[in-house]
């Protein structure tokens, strides 16, 4: 009976424990050119996201950051956030509103 228990229990841990898919895959190439699984790395500030935040390993990292790198210096992305690369919601957005001041005019 105890070793009925235990392999129950044992199946309901392992039930909740699934692992997440790594970011980038063992088929993925790392390369300045493949931008689609370059931008995935970068914040919407333009900004190379750390290692804690996108999940990756040292040696994944480093060939990510020379990566982007390297895109960046070839104009293939942008230093700063630019619109056409990292598309914002409107709605996340404020608009900026525009104040003109009326000029009156001083007759002497």
């Amino acid at each position: 009976m105890d070793k009925e228990k235990y392999k129950r229990l044992l199946h309901k841990s392992n039930r909740y424990s699934h692992r997440r898919l790594p970011p980038i895959q063992s088929g993925d190439k790392v390369d300045y050119r493949n931008i689609s699984l370059i931008s995935r790395f970068i914040s919407q500030q333009g900004k190379i996201l750390s290692r804690r935040v996108s999940k990756v390993t040292l040696k994944q990292q480093r060939l990510i950051t020379i990566a982007i790198k390297q895109a960046r210096i070839l104009s293939l992305l942008p230093f700063h956030n630019n619109e056409t690369f990292f598309q914002m919601k409107r709605a996340q957005m404020t608009p900026k509103k525009k104040y003109f001041k009326t000029r009156k005019n001083k007759k002497k």
